[in-house]
């Protein structure tokens, strides 16, 4: 209930029988103390900083520290402010409150005023006394206002102390580390907050080299995941394509195993889904080299059948070597697909086991054109790779040169730049260029470490355009390329010609890597276009010295081949020559021809 209509015997004896201004009082000399303590920390935090920077440390680091240590010493000197404000206004509600209390009737006058009216009244004979009590109810009325009076003066005084406080100064971006875009970050060159790692584009992430959120890992393209080079959310494992994975190279969702094209399957180098086992080729099998669906046994061919094949040594294919094969010209075991050496391949060309893409040498691939394990995507050369065209291991990132890339086209380590939460910030940078050189950059086209920004040479840096360390600043429109003896627009690095391009001497646009010629080549001394590795010429090949096009290896030449020194048209394994080789020396004993498939 409103002060304004309580009678003078409640509000009299709240005022009276209060706590008073004592801890009004105690909160004011807090107050005042807290002030003293933080303007004084401000003064000696400002001090050292610019002593340390202007005296004994010397340098780029130093300006990077002064630029990272100055926005705290403000918030530090805005806090003592505030801390005195509180003072003032808790020092005006005091004398707000002890004027009103003046202003208020003693609860004992009130007493006595009600007590005069009761002996009144008790003794009015013949209405003898009531002028008295007309007089002695006038005088409750003026205590009445009185009391409503020195309320409402109270509560305004009080309501304006409160109305002169000010917000307090917010927390300025906490990072332990430098070149973050985001804030709470335990490391540096991370777009977003709470990461505990360097090159993230996202939050709370565990890691390095992340796009997404929440992953435990490095080089994740997604949400949730543990481990590193997934593109999906949610997997457990490395290298695969899908959700709820668990295993590597995989290919769909809810795959326990490696290899797997298809979703639900239990082992490796299935094609379908739903399988237990190894090499089938359809859906809903149990065992092994089946090819059909509903199978139970192993190297069945056709639907609902269950056994173990004993025609042809447990060949149901033609042209098999081995047994358990349930496709055609295959060397080995257990083959459900065509043309492979080796065992338990669903798919078709392989040299290697487990694996359900075509033309790979390796293991556990479920792409197409590997050399490698685990790849999940085409034309990767090494291991775990679930996006296409990369050279190392864990990227989910396309035709990066390194590891734990989820970016595109980066030559280096732990670089998110480009990947599908490309930030740019309002640059000039086209999203989706990525094309870093260097480790842990989660911008665009920069050549260093720990950049979150874009077109910078250095490390640290989170601004645009930046040479050197710790840079925040954006120069677009300024210049037109960071470092040194570059040509053309938003590159960095050094001698580079074209647009978008970073490292050494490269000649092209939205190269990265040193001494490549051509346009997207990603690592070092390619000629031609779209390559990743080192020497490779002509284009989309992936590796060492390669010729052609759309190889991943080690001396290919040709188109589609994998494995070493193979010559020809999808070839897999190892000094092939001709077409649709598979193995060793083909043609050969120990090499198989498919044909087309």
């Amino acid at each position: 209930m409103s002060f304004q209509v309580l009678p003078p015997e409640i509000n009299s004896v709240l005022m009276f029988s209060g706590a008073g201004s004592g801890p009004m009082l105690e909160a004011a000399a807090a107050w005042d103390g807290l002030a003293g303590e933080l303007a004084s920390a401000a003064s000696a935090f400002g001090s050292v900083t610019s002593g340390l920077a202007g005296q004994s440390w010397q340098g780029p680091a130093a300006t990077a520290m002064l630029a990272a240590a100055s926005p705290y010493a403000g918030w530090l000197s805005g806090a003592a402010a505030q801390a005195q404000g509180a003072a003032t206004q808790a020092k005006a509600v005091v004398s707000a409150f002890e004027a009103a209390l003046a202003a208020t009737v003693h609860p004992s006058a009130v007493a006595a005023n009600r007590s005069q009216l009761v002996q009144l009244v008790q003794s009015n004979f013949l209405g003898l006394n009531a002028p008295a009590i007309a007089a002695t109810e006038s005088r409750y009325e003026e205590m009445w206002a009185a009391d409503v009076a020195a309320m409402v003066g109270y509560h305004g005084g009080a309501l304006e102390a409160a109305t002169q406080l000010s917000s307090a100064p917010g927390l300025p971006s906490l990072n332990t580390g430098l070149g973050n875009i985001g804030s709470w970050n335990l490391g540096s060159g991370n777009i977003g907050n709470t990461n505990l790692g360097s090159g993230n584009t996202g939050s709370s992430n565990l890691g390095s080299g992340n796009v997404g959120n929440t992953n435990l890992g490095s080089g994740n393209l997604g949400n949730s995941n543990l481990g590193s080079g997934n593109l999906g959310n949610s997997n457990l494992g490395l290298g695969n394509v899908g959700n709820l994975n668990v295993g590597g190279g995989n290919q769909g969702s809810g795959n326990v195993g490696g290899g797997n094209i298809g979703s639900g399957n239990f082992g490796g180098g299935n094609t379908g889904n739903s399988n237990i086992g190894f090499g089938n080729l359809g859906d809903n099998n149990y065992g092994f080299g089946n090819s059909g669906s509903g199978n139970i046994g192993i190297g069945l061919t056709g639907n609902n059948q269950v056994g173990i094949n004993v025609a042809g040594l447990l060949n149901s294919g033609t042209g098999d070597v081995g047994f358990g094969n349930a496709g055609n010209d295959n060397i080995g075991l257990f083959n459900s697909g065509s043309g492979n050496f080796g065992f338990f391949n669903s798919g078709n060309g392989n040299f290697g086991f487990g694996n359900s893409g075509n033309t790979n040498s390796g293991f556990w691939n479920g792409g197409n054109v590997n050399t490698g394990f685990g790849n999940a995507a085409d034309l990767n050369f090494g291991f775990a790779n679930a996006g296409p065209g990369n050279m190392g291991f864990g990227d989910a990132g396309s035709g990066n040169f390194g590891f734990g890339n989820s970016g595109l086209f980066n030559d280096g380590s732990f670089n998110s730049g480009g990947g599908t939460f490309d930030y740019s910030g309002g640059t000039p940078v086209p999203p989706g260029v990525g094309t870093n050189t260097g480790w842990f950059n989660s911008g665009n086209v920069n050549t260093g470490w720990f950049n979150s920004g874009d077109s910078n040479t250095g490390l640290l840096n989170s601004g645009t355009l930046n040479t050197g360390v710790g840079g925040s600043a954006d120069l677009t429109g300024i210049v037109s390329s960071s470092g040194f003896g570059n040509s053309g627009s938003g590159s960095s690095g050094f001698f580079n010609s074209g647009d978008f391009s970073s490292g050494l001497s490269n000649n092209g646009s939205q190269s990265a890597g040193l001494l490549n010629t051509g346009d997207v080549q990603t690592g070092v001394f390619n000629t031609g276009g779209s390559n990743t590795g080192f020497l490779n010429r002509d284009y989309d090949n992936v590796g060492f010295g390669n010729t052609g096009s759309d190889n991943s290896g080690i001396g290919l030449s040709g188109s589609d081949n994998t494995g070493l020194s193979s010559s020809g048209t999808f070839d897999a394994g190892a000094f092939n020559q001709g077409n649709y080789q598979v193995g060793i020396l083909g043609p050969g004993p120990i090499a198989t021809e498919t044909g087309t498939y």
